[in-house]
């Protein structure tokens, strides 16, 4: 009986070290173009996030991202159900969904915080204030319309004096 407590004692600590199911079943980022149409799990370094037209974020595993094989793509419209994405700048990460092909490289599109795993799924979410068109310089119910421009004045013709029908014409301005 002790021995088999033993050996269940052993076992359940080497459980414990061993890496989860998912993460070794993850490819290195700079093999995902081999799997483009299949679903996988990808993992890298993230090197930065950057924030491009209309609130669009890139997760960059390369110093060079026009020569990186992989990258992750945030919608706008998921951040919100993702979280501050920003925060995966320096770490380790692993991300599950259907590797796509697109401009020759390939994606991820992030739509959930339920495709990133282990550390990378406990980023916080985005602040209420961060508004992703204006790149949080503003911040919700403190925006004003836009003010109409001004039209420039049109020029006047000069005033004339009719005080005198005989005397020659001169402008009083």
């Amino acid at each position: 009986m002790r021995a088999l407590r033993v050996l269940f004692l052993v076992v359940l600590g080497a459980l414990a070290d061993a890496p989860p199911v998912w993460a070794a079943d993850c490819i290195a980022f700079s093999d995902a173009g081999k799997y483009v149409g299949s679903t996988k799990c990808v993992r890298g370094k993230v090197v930065r996030v950057e924030q491009g037209n209309r609130g669009v974020h890139f997760v960059d595993f390369c110093e060079d991202f026009r020569n990186c094989p992989f990258t992750v793509v945030v919608f706008a419209g998921d951040l919100r159900q993702v979280g501050d994405v920003r925060q995966l700048a320096g770490r380790e990460i692993e991300i599950h969904g259907p590797i796509k092909d697109y401009d020759g490289r390939a994606e991820i599109i992030l739509e959930r915080l339920s495709q990133l795993h282990g550390d990378a799924a406990r980023i916080p979410p985005l602040p209420k204030e961060y508004d992703v068109e204006r790149k949080g310089r503003f911040s919700a119910g403190t925006m004003s319309h836009a003010k109409t421009a001004k039209s420039p004045r049109k020029k006047q013709p000069p005033r004339m004096s009719i005080e005198d029908p005989s005397a020659p014409l001169t402008p009083t301005d």
